[in-house]
């Protein structure tokens, strides 16, 4: 049996806007809306559906992505050049700073909805 995420629903303000940012970031591209949803696609085909609605209230989650060095060189570096404030810690206290975890890269960065976002290049507990 096979069992692969294929889709979550991300809460925002701004579904467009909160979509362009994390495509725009990670090197993706905004899809065409679906319903009331404005999605983004990873490359191993789980999709981000960006979704406004509820009271206004939005509970921050976190989002992980797994990416190759060069990956994480070029995300990284549309961080910086977009002035997103970035962090070696998903609790935001190393700020300007990534993590070397099991012989990797890591760093943390918000959303504009208040989500922890995050990119990676060596999955926890990979490292010797």
């Amino acid at each position: 049996m096979t069992i692969d995420l294929n889709h979550t629903i991300v809460s925002a303000h701004d579904k467009k806007a909160s979509a362009a940012f994390l495509a725009d970031l990670l090197g993706l591209e905004v899809g065409a809306p679906y319903g009331p949803f404005i999605p983004v696609e990873t490359h191993n085909g789980v999709t981000l559906d960006y979704f406004e609605g509820g009271d206004g209230r939005i509970a921050s989650q976190h989002y992980a992505f797994l990416v190759s060095e060069d990956e994480f060189t070029a995300i990284f570096g549309r961080i910086e050049a977009a002035g997103v404030a970035y962090y070696a810690d998903p609790m935001h206290q190393r700020v300007g700073q990534i993590n070397t975890n099991d012989g990797g890269r890591g760093a943390y960065f918000s959303d504009p909805n208040g989500h922890n976002m995050e990119i990676f290049t060596r999955p926890y507990g990979s490292g010797s």
